[in-house]
């Protein structure tokens, strides 16, 4: 497969997720213009970071394009892995993210994300070929997911002052 010809199919796909994210970036800007940007904390306001992400992310999909359409992406490492997604892994990280999002405001931050990270771990153990499905795994994933997600809800919430949904009013948990 060679990468020098700007006619040949890798060049072409390489171009078009360039300019999937030159859209992506346009995208962003679009909605960055319907927030307020009137300053906040520090001097800046609510719509500096999607300006800035969006203003990344057009540089960046700039470069891929001007870069595809010049000999294409250079140096790239031969494909490593499985030659199609494990969709079973996708399916339990799939699943980890939207039941954080549907259970975040009713049984609160911490233990809605460390669910979500249980279920990742079990899709992403799952793909390497490694999957455990015994209740002392599952045990382990969730103490280390509480681990991780309680000290985060208590910092944004104790220490930047962050609303998060809690699972009780005291705000600790």
């Amino acid at each position: 497969m060679t990468q020098h010809s700007l006619s040949g199919t890798p060049l072409k796909l390489q171009t078009l997720v360039g300019c999937g994210v030159v859209l992506l970036a346009l995208g962003l800007a679009a909605g960055a213009v319907s927030i307020p940007s009137a300053a906040g904390y520090g001097g800046v306001g609510p719509n500096f970071l999607p300006w800035l992400v969006a203003v990344a992310l057009l540089v960046c999909g700039g470069f891929m394009v001007w870069e595809s359409r010049t000999g294409g992406f250079r140096a790239l490492d031969a494909p490593v892995g499985a030659m199609h997604g494990n969709w079973a892994g996708f399916a339990w990280v799939s699943a980890g993210l939207l039941s954080n999002a549907a259970l975040i405001t009713t049984i609160g931050f911490i233990l809605s994300c460390t669910l979500c990270f249980v279920l990742a771990v079990q899709g992403l153990r799952g793909a390497e070929g490694k999957a455990d499905r015994r209740p002392v795994a599952w045990l382990k994933d969730a103490a280390i997911g509480l681990a991780i997600s309680a000290p985060v809800f208590w910092m944004f919430t104790k220490f930047l002052a962050i609303n998060l949904p809690g699972l009780t009013s005291s705000g600790w948990l």
